[in-house]
C-alpha cells in the first residue's frame, strides 16, 4: 500500500517545484512473538519462557518503552536481566536523532543474542502507522504512535490463532501525561522506575534507575546555591550580540574551584576567560560547552596558586587568595548559560555515607576534572572498596553536587585488570573485540602476491631494506634503504606498510579503523587500530618476508640536500629487523662490514647533517620522560624501571621520517589544495612561557621566546655550573608550554606552520599500521601519482575536517591513557619496594603545595605542606619567583629565612 504526499517547496532561484513524498505501507511485517502463528516467522525473538518475574505484572509480558525511557534509562536496559523488549521503529528513529551514543548502545542490545530484543517497524504497517494531525506536535504524534502500536500488539496476540494465555504488553513511560492516555485506552502502562522495583530477584537494578525531573526533589535542600541558568533562546541571542562568549568549559585538575573556558576565533583570536569560585562556575562540567558572560574589568582576577582537592567539607565558594598575590590579572567571567552537556559514564570510588542504614552516598571520580557526584544505592557495603561507573541525570540548582546513578562494578580497586578497564574507558579508548562485520573485510588466508599485485608494484625486493624498532615491535611500519649511485649521488628510499591496499574505503573495516583512530600503547599491552592479521603480520615490514610498501625515494648529494624525489607503490623485502641497540652496534663495530651496516651507516651520516639543518632553521629540541618497564614474564607485573635511553639511531631513524612526512606533504598540497590532510604546531602564546622564563631566572638565566630559533638558541645555551640537569629540566618545562600538535584540512585553515619542527607544511604518512591520519594520507597520495583511484569524501573538505576532530581527539586520549598506564605501573613497582632515597627537583611552586619531578622513575607528584593531622608551617609565598619561603625565629640570628628550593 502506498501513501503518498504532495507539496509545493521553493528553490533558490526563485521559482516552485513540486515534492512528491511516499511512504510505503505493508501488512505482511511480523510481530516476532513465537506465540503468534498469525505472522509469517523464521525464527521468533520475543520468548515467552524468557519473560521477567515481576510482583507488579505477575503474568508473562513484553516491554515496549518509550522514547525517554531509552535515552535516559540506557543503563538498566542494557542490564542482561531486562528481556522479551519491542522497540518500536518511532522510539529507534528518536533515539537516533537525539543521541547517537545512546542509539550505538541501543543498536548493540538489539543485535545481542538472547536478550530478545525486537525491532518492530511501526511506521510502515498497514494496522499502526498513523498521520500527524493538524495542529499535533511532532512529540505528542509519536507519543499517540507508540500507543497504537502497543493496542495494535495486545489485540494482535489476543486473537492470535494459538491463543496468548494471559500474554500481556507493558508500556514504560515517565511521560504523566502519556500514561494517563495510555490507561484511558485501556493499556497496561507503568512509570519505568514502579516497573524495575517491582522485579523479583533484581533489587540492585533500582540503584541504576536515573532521576527523573520528579525524582530530583527528594534529594536536594531547599537552598538555592547557583544561579538559574538562561534559556537556550537568550544564550544565543546574547552570543549573537556579542554580550555572551560561547565556549568549551575546561576544570581546573588542581583547584576544584577554577577553571577555564576556551572561545575558539579565527586563527590567533582564541581566547580563555578564567572562572573562579562554585557560583561563577554554576554547575558546568568539564568539556560541556557554555555560555559566558565577562566580568567588569575590577572584578578580573588571576589565577589561583592554591592546589585545592574537594574533600567535601564546606568551605566558600571562592578561592582563597591575598589580593596583592594578584598580579597578572586574566579576563574573568561567568557561566551563565549551558549550551550543550558533554556527560558520560564516570569511573571512580564510593565514599560510604558515615550515616548509619543512609542510601544516599557522594562518588568521586578517577578524573580530577569532575566534581564528586551525588546518588543512592542500598549497596553501599558491596561497592566500598570497588571502583564503579556512575551517570550524571542532572544538577538542581539547589544542590552542592550533581545527582546521578550507579551504573555498574568494574571489579576490586588496584587489581591490574580492573585498573586497566578503567583507564580505558576514562579516556573513551575503544577496546571492544573487533566484531565479525569487520573481520569479514579481512584477506582469506593464506596470502600472497600475485602475479597481478606484481605488474602494478614497483619491484624493490634486490634492495638492502632494513627496519629498526624498539624492541618488542611486531607492528612494524617503516622500513630504510641506503646505496651508491653510479653517478656519484646518494639513493634513500623510506618504505611505509602499505595497510590502504587493505582497508578500503567505507566499508566496517575502515570505520572502526576511522573511529578508534590510534593505536594505544599501555604497559605490556596494544590496542590495535586495525585487527592483528593487519598489524602484526600482513602489513608489518617483518625480514625475510615479501610485504606491499609505499615507497619515498631521493636522490641526495653528500649534503643531504634533496635532487629528486618520486613516490611510489612498491614491492619489498626487508633483510633485517633490527632494534635501536642492535643498530647502534652494528655502526660503532668498525669489524662489521655487511651490505646492512655500510647501509646502516650511509644513513646515520646522512641524518645528522638533516638535523644539523633542522636545528639551524629553528626546530627545537624538547625533552619528556619516558619510562620503560620490565614485566615478569609470569605475572606480567613490573619488576624493574628505568628512564629510556637514546641511541644515535633513534635520531637516524626519525630524521627520514620527518623528512618523508615533509616530501609527502607538499606532494599531496600541490595536488589536492583544498582537501589534503596536514598536521600543525601553532606557536605558543606568549603567556604560556611565563613558568619558563621564571624558572630559567631563578638560577639568573635568560631565556628567549620571540621565535622557535630564538628558544632553541637560549636552551642551547642555558647551563648552570653544579646542576647539570638543569637544562634537561628546562627543555621538560618548555614541552609543558607548548601547544598541541593537531591535523587539519587545508581547505580549512590558512596557517600550516609546524611550530616544533620549523617547518612550513607537515603530514603523517609514515605510521598507517597505528594511525588512520596516514591512512587518508597514503590514499591521496595514491590518487596523486596515479595508483588508485578517488572516492567523494577524499575529496569533501568538510568531511575531512570533521575526521580529523576525531583524530584529534583519539590521540590526545590515547596519549593520556599511555601516561596513566605508566602512573599504575609505578604504582605497582613501588607497591613492596617501601621508602627509597632518589634525588628530586621541584618543578613548580605553589602557595600550599610543591610539585616535584624524579627523573630516574619520570615520577612527578604533589607535596602538600599541611596535612589534616599536622599544622601547616608559616610560610610566605612569593609569585614572582614563584617560591616559598620559612621565616626562621629571631633566636636564630645566623640566617633570616630559609629557603626553599625554588
Amino acid at each position: 500500500m502506498l501513501k503518498s504526499k504532495t507539496f509545493v517547496k521553493k528553490t533558490r532561484s526563485g521559482g516552485v517545484m513540486k515534492v512528491v513524498r511516499e511512504h510505503y505501507l505493508r501488512d505482511d511485517i511480523w510481530c516476532g512473538s513465537e506465540v503468534c502463528t498469525e505472522c509469517k516467522q523464521d525464527s521468533a525473538v520475543l520468548q515467552r519462557d524468557a519473560c521477567i518475574e515481576s510482583s507488579l505484572c505477575p503474568y508473562p509480558h513484553y516491554l515496549v518503552p518509550d522514547t525517554n525511557i531509552v535515552l535516559r534509562q540506557i543503563d538498566v536496559l542494557e542490564d542482561p536481566v531486562i528481556r522479551n523488549v519491542i522497540i518500536l521503529q518511532t522510539v529507534l528513529q528518536e533515539v537516533r536523532h537525539r543521541s547517537a551514543p545512546v542509539y550505538k548502545r541501543l543498536k548493540d542490545i538489539i543485535h545481542e543474542q538472547g536478550r530478545h530484543f525486537y525491532t518492530f517497524t511501526n511506521e510502515h504497517h498497514r494496522e499502526t502507522f498513523i498521520e500527524r494531525e493538524p495542529g499535533e506536535s511532532a512529540n505528542d504524534r509519536n507519543d499517540r504512535a507508540i500507543r497504537v502500536a502497543v493496542k495494535w500488539y495486545s489485540q494482535h496476540l489476543k486473537t492470535a490463532e494459538s491463543g496468548s494465555d494471559g500474554l500481556k504488553v507493558v508500556l514504560l513511560t515517565n511521560d504523566q501525561g502519556n500514561k494517563l492516555k495510555a490507561e484511558e485506552n485501556g493499556l497496561v502502562v507503568y512509570k519505568f522506575d514502579e516497573y524495575i522495583k517491582s522485579l523479583i530477584g533484581n533489587p540492585e537494578l533500582v540503584d541504576c534507575l536515573a532521576l527523573s525531573n520528579d525524582d530530583k526533589n527528594e534529594v536536594t535542600s531547599s537552598k538555592v546555591l547557583f544561579p538559574e541558568h538562561l534559556p537556550l533562546s537568550k544564550v544565543q541571542a546574547g552570543i549573537k550580540s556579542g554580550s555572551f562568549l560561547q565556549g568549551t568549559f575546561r576544570a581546573s585538575r588542581d583547584n576544584y574551584l577554577e577553571a577555564t573556558v576556551f572561545v575558539q576565533g579565527e586563527g590567533e583570536d582564541s581566547t580563555e576567560v578564567l572562572i573562579q569560585g562554585l557560583q561563577n562556575l554554576n554547575r558546568a562540567v568539564h568539556q560541556d560547552v557554555v555560555a559566558v558572560q565577562l566580568l567588569p574589568k575590577n572584578q578580573w582576577v588571576a589565577p589561583s596558586s592554591v592546589v585545592l582537592q574537594d574533600d567535601g567539607a564546606a568551605k566558600d565558594d571562592n578561592v582563597d587568595e591575598d589580593e596583592e598575590e594578584k598580579t597578572a590579572r586574566r579576563a574573568t567571567g561567568k557561566v551563565v548559560g549551558i549550551i550543550k552537556r558533554n556527560w558520560r559514564p564516570f569511573c571512580g570510588m564510593l565514599n560510604v555515607s558515615q550515616i548509619k542504614e543512609s542510601t544516599r552516598h557522594l562518588f568521586t571520580p578517577a578524573d580530577r576534572h569532575i566534581p564528586r557526584i551525588r546518588i543512592e544505592t542500598r549497596q553501599a557495603s558491596t561497592l566500598a572498596g570497588q571502583r564503579i561507573m556512575v551517570a550524571i541525570d542532572g544538577w538542581p540548582k539547589d544542590s552542592r553536587y550533581p545527582n546521578g546513578h550507579f551504573v555498574r562494578s568494574l571489579g576490586g580497586a588496584g587489581e591490574k585488570d580492573t585498573e586497566e578497564e578503567v583507564l580505558l574507558l576514562e579516556h573513551d579508548v575503544p577496546h571492544q573485540a573487533f566484531s565479525q562485520a569487520v573481520l569479514s573485510f579481512l584477506p582469506k588466508m593464506p596470502w600472497s602476491i600475485t602475479p597481478e599485485d606484481m605488474a602494478q608494484r614497483q619491484d624493490l625486493r634486490h634492495l638492502t631494506v632494513c627496519s629498526v624498532d624498539p624492541p618488542g615491535c611486531t607492528d612494524i611500519d617503516d622500513a630504510l634503504h641506503y646505496r651508491e649511485l653510479e653517478n656519484g649521488k646518494l639513493e634513500v628510499g623510506v618504505h611505509i606498510a602499505d595497510v590502504s591496499h587493505f582497508i578500503r574505503p567505507g566499508n566496517a573495516l575502515d570505520k572502526e579503523a576511522a573511529n578508534r583512530g590510534t593505536t594505544v600503547y599501555l604497559c605490556g599491552k596494544r590496542i590495535d587500530m586495525v585487527p592483528e592479521l593487519l598489524s602484526s603480520n600482513l602489513c608489518s615490514l617483518r625480514s625475510n618476508v615479501e610485504r606491499f610498501a609505499f615507497s619515498c625515494i631521493w636522490e641526495l648529494n653528500h649534503k643531504a640536500e634533496i635532487l629528486k624525489t618520486r613516490f611510489t607503490k612498491s614491492v619489498i623485502n626487508s633483510k633485517a629487523s633490527l632494534t635501536y641497540a642492535e643498530a647502534q652496534m652494528r655502526i660503532d663495530d668498525a669489524s662489521k662490514n655487511d651490505d646492512i651496516t655500510k647501509s646502516l651507516r650511509g644513513l646515520n651520516k646522512l641524518a645528522k647533517i638533516l638535523k644539523r639543518k633542522r636545528i639551524e632553521n629553528g626546530a627545537l629540541t624538547l625533552s619528556s620522560l619516558e619510562v620503560r618497564f620490565h614485566m615478569d614474564s609470569e605475572t606480567h607485573d613490573p619488576i624493574d624501571l628505568q628512564t629510556k635511553e637514546l641511541v644515535e639511531t633513534n635520531s637516524m631513524v626519525e630524521e627520514f621520517m620527518l623528512l618523508a612526512n615533509i616530501s609527502v606533504a607538499q606532494k599531496i598540497y600541490d595536488e589536492f589544495p583544498e582537501s589534503a590532510l596536514l598536521r600543525k604546531h601553532p606557536a605558543p602564546p606568549p603567556s604560556n612561557y611565563d613558568i619558563l622564563i621564571k624558572a630559567a631566572k631563578s638560577k639568573n638565566v635568560m631565556i628567549h621566546t620571540d621565535s622557535a630559533k630564538a628558544l632553541a638558541d637560549s636552551l642551547d645555551v642555558a647551563k648552570v655550573d653544579g646542576f647539570q640537569y638543569f637544562n634537561t629540566l628546562l627543555r621538560i618545562l618548555a614541552t609543558r608550554c607548548m601547544m598541541q600538535a593537531v591535523y587539519f584540512c587545508s581547505g580549512m585553515d590558512s596557517d600550516f606552520h609546524h611550530y616544533g619542527l620549523a617547518s612550513p607544511i607537515y603530514t603523517h604518512f609514515t605510521s598507517p599500521i597505528r594511525r588512520y591520519a596516514d591512512i587518508i594520507v597514503h590514499r591521496l597520495l595514491a590518487v596523486a601519482i596515479g595508483a588508485d583511484s578517488t572516492y567523494p569524501d577524499l575529496m569533501d573538505k568538510h568531511k575531512q575536517s570533521t575526521l580529523c576532530n576525531n583524530l584529534n581527539y583519539r590521540h590526545k586520549m590515547s596519549q593520556y591513557a599511555q601516561r596513566a598506564s605508566v602512573a599504575f605501573h609505578t604504582q605497582l613497582f613501588f607497591k613492596t619496594r617501601g621508602i627509597l632515597n632518589e634525588e628530586g627537583f621541584v618543578l613548580f611552586v605553589r602557595k600550599n603545595a610543591i610539585i616535584v619531578l624524579i627523573p630516574k622513575f619520570g615520577l612527578e607528584g604533589t607535596v602538600f605542606f599541611d596535612s589534616k593531622d599536622k599544622a601547616s608551617p608559616n610560610l610566605v609565598f612569593d609569585e614572582e619567583i614563584p617560591g616559598v619561603s620559612v621565616p626562621v625565629p629571631e633566636a636564630e640570628p645566623q640566617a633570616k629565612k630559609q629557603k626553599l628550593d625554588r
